[in-house]
């Protein structure tokens, strides 16, 4: 399955579970309303169950209790997916997680964070938030989000000290094909449901303890109800952790998958997994780990009746069928022995060593973009381009890279991409930043500039993701004064760049779905039919820019573009190329506003059609990649980097 069909496998996933918790939730307001029958009601047996007698005697506590309980599971889980609208970042700290800083020296943090930042590059997603769970001793990780923009990769303490970097590398593409597919959204809606049936059982328990406390003499009655209240609120949980459950195991063999192909290879996420099996500790958590278990790598706390993840031999030999569990006996033996070499202070020379020989093993160059091969790509990264990356991301100058990760220096990052080489507008510009940000912010800028005055352009999107999640900790204000800066300074000469634009664009979209992550959505129910003037525009303005504003050569891979969206017509919507193209950025604006809502289909026949646009000439040059990542981030559609 491509990154499309994924999509729209989760989305009819989470159809069936709206239906499935709907039942659940039904058959515990049913329940709930026969005890409440049972205890204050009156029956007549004689007249019937159903009879107009038993409705006039017993209407008002049907009524009363249904919307008492159906108001309860509803004030629960909206107070726990409202409490959860920070995303991906609060789950990570609700259990104990600590994020790692961008300028961290440790070299088992460091090695962490360029597995996570090669794959975001590589898959053309935001560089998610990244923790560390303390802890923890056990091999586990998980991502969580409403979105893309607002997501968190936690790993716990074990993972990081007994996993290579291979099989580190398949741990983390197995939670990034949670992000690709969908999976994270659901995840977090599963937390706050399952809350909303567990609030029953909760008020069913401070009752029974309440009438424990107290001397009145209808105690009895309403511990009575305290108890029945407790019983139908734990047997309504029942079925709803067992939606849960049947629903993650599927996903995770899917997640699996997903990670072997990602990594182009069986060893690191089998890798991970023997060794699991071979740890006493295994992937349990100290923590709490049932209401976000469904989120985790491997099985964090044992239940067999609700495991979320199937078992772990059957998902070893998945990977790696040739392993028999005799095996673990002797993993378990080297992981004793390596943990003891570490003792030994050669952890951090070794380390070194490994990501040298990873970089040296790489070579040059950069990664290349096969328009023919780019749909399967998207969602579904292989290995060859986090390898490439890893290799793109080396280039960036030591200085660069330190100021990107770091809190102090990210902001100013962001700026220095925007400075012109023509001396006037460059100091009007940090004579701009000076006025704004203070003359400290502006001598960085400058300092950066004067540092790398040429910065190749393949470096400039992979240089701004990495500094995007120091601006996921900022003041909304802070955020708000950030890009109303860049605005100014990309306005200063009159003229937009193509890579200004987007950049603008880019940051602004992550930063509106890392303020309000659980606004963002991944489609809606537009169709292309009812937006003809928005994508003719779009295609217009990325022929017009591929083929260096050469009328004919952009007429003509504009048209065969045009016919892939409208192939019912003989001819594609005329355009007047100049005249788009004297406001473009207006243009793409408005086009976004509408093309944003489309529905998953809809947006694969949009990235196919300007990928029939960009080659029209046989090659993607940078102005074309560029706009195709705007458009994909617009689109919310994880478009691969190029170099």
């Amino acid at each position: 399955m491509n990154f499309f069909e994924n999509q729209a496998r989760a989305r009819r996933q989470s159809k069936r579970l709206v239906v499935l918790f709907s039942l659940a939730v039904l058959f515990t307001m049913v329940a709930m309303t026969l005890v409440a029958i049972l205890i204050f009601g009156r029956v007549n047996v004689e007249a019937g169950w159903f009879s107009a007698e038993f409705w006039s005697n017993n209407g008002h506590i049907i009524l009363l209790t249904s919307i008492a309980t159906g108001g309860v599971i509803a004030v629960g889980s909206l107070f726990r997916t409202l409490d959860l609208r920070d995303g991906g970042p609060q789950v990570a700290r609700e259990l104990g997680g600590t994020e790692v800083d961008g300028s961290t020296t440790d070299p088992l943090r460091r090695r962490l964070l360029n597995v996570v930042e090669e794959m975001a590059i590589a898959s053309g997603v935001p560089v998610p938030a990244v923790f560390v769970l303390e802890h923890e001793e056990g091999i586990n990780a998980f991502a969580a989000g409403w979105s893309p923009s607002d997501a968190a990769v936690a790993v716990t303490r074990g993972a990081l000290e007994s996993l290579s970097r291979h099989e580190l590398q398949g741990v983390i593409a197995h939670e990034f094909s949670h992000v690709f597919n969908g999976d994270m959204r659901l995840n977090i809606r599963l937390m706050g449901v399952l809350f909303g049936i567990l609030m029953l059982a909760l008020i069913g328990r401070k009752m029974i303890h309440g009438m424990r406390m107290s001397s009145n003499r209808d105690g009895a009655a309403f511990a009575l109800v305290g108890v029945a209240i407790l019983v139908v609120g734990y047997i309504g949980l029942f079925f709803g952790r067992w939606i849960k459950s049947a629903v993650s195991r599927q996903r995770e063999y899917l997640a699996d998958a997903s990670a072997v192909q990602f990594t182009r290879s069986k060893d690191g996420l089998g890798g991970a997994l023997k060794k699991i099996g071979a740890l006493t500790t295994g992937s349990r958590l100290v923590v709490n780990t049932e209401e976000i278990g469904h989120m985790l790598f491997a099985t964090g706390f044992n239940a067999q009746m609700f495991a979320t993840h199937p078992p772990l031999v059957r998902r070893i030999q998945a990977v790696d069928p040739a392993f028999h569990p005799t095996e673990f006996k002797q993993i378990g033996e080297q992981m004793l022995e390596d943990r003891r070499a570490r003792r030994f202070a050669r952890e951090q020379q070794a380390l070194e060593e490994e990501e040298q020989q990873a970089i040296a093993d790489r070579g040059p160059g950069g990664l290349p973009l096969d328009p023919d091969t780019l749909i399967d790509q998207i969602g579904q990264p292989n290995a060859t381009q986090l390898m490439l990356v890893a290799a793109l991301l080396a280039e960036v100058p030591e200085p660069l890279e330190k100021a990107a990760h770091s809190d102090e220096w990210a902001v100013d990052v962001l700026l220095y991409l925007l400075l012109s080489h023509d001396i006037e507008q460059r100091e009007d510009q940090l004579l701009l930043i000076a006025e704004q940000r203070g003359s400290e912010s502006e001598q960085q800028v400058n300092a950066l500039f004067q540092l790398q005055p040429e910065l190749p352009v393949r470096l400039r999107l992979p240089i701004m993701e990495m500094a995007f999640p120091n601006l996921r900790r900022r003041p909304e204000a802070e955020l708000v004064a950030l890009m109303n800066l860049i605005e100014q300074l990309i306005d200063i000469d009159g003229h937009v760049e193509v890579f200004e634009y987007v950049m603008a664009r880019l940051l602004n979209r992550e930063i509106e779905d890392s303020l309000t992550p659980s606004h963002s959505r991944p489609s809606g129910d537009a169709r292309l039919n009812d937006y003809q003037a928005a994508w003719s525009d779009l295609l217009a303005i990325v022929a017009m820019h591929g083929q260096e504003h050469e009328v004919g050569e952009a007429h003509a891979a504009y048209q065969k573009a045009a016919k892939y969206i409208s192939s019912d017509q003989a001819e594609a919507p005329e355009i007047e190329f100049n005249q788009i193209m004297q406001d473009w950025p207006q243009r793409l604006d408005q086009a976004f506003l509408a093309l944003a809502r489309l529905k998953l289909e809809d947006k694969q026949t949009l990235i196919e059609a300007l990928l029939e646009c960009v080659r029209h000439d046989g090659k993607i040059v940078t102005v074309e990649y560029e706009l195709l990542r705007l458009v994909a981030g617009v689109l919310r559609v994880p478009l691969p980097i190029a170099a």
